[in-house]
């Protein structure tokens, strides 16, 4: 599985690091909230508000440089769309392995 890196926020930021720590402070608030409400939406199998939560936590996936990882979150919220929720487990990897990467910072 990819690992989340810095490499997009570097190029978006550049020198500025009061602006890095800015983002992923932000990310760092937002992402859990978003996570949540997926997870809460899923399993109240409310599938056209889940696919809604992913398509903006996939806009989160790209930002940690996990290309092959925002295509699973693209295919899955395509999926929602089609009441097909196959792409779930591979999905829900991807958030723990980010929760894992914003738990270090």
């Amino acid at each position: 599985m990819e690992k989340p890196n810095y490499s997009y926020i570097n190029s978006l930021c550049g020198d500025d690091n009061s602006f890095k720590l800015k983002l992923l402070e932000i990310i760092k608030r937002e992402f859990p909230q978003e996570r949540d409400l997926y997870l809460k939406n899923i399993s109240e199998k409310k599938i056209k508000e889940a696919a809604e939560n992913v398509h903006k936590l996939k806009h989160k996936i790209s930002i940690f440089g996990l290309e092959k990882s925002y295509e699973i979150a693209n295919q899955f919220e395509n999926n929602l769309k089609d009441n097909d929720s196959s792409l779930k487990f591979e999905f829900e990897e991807i958030l723990k392995n980010i929760t894992l990467f914003l738990n270090k910072l």
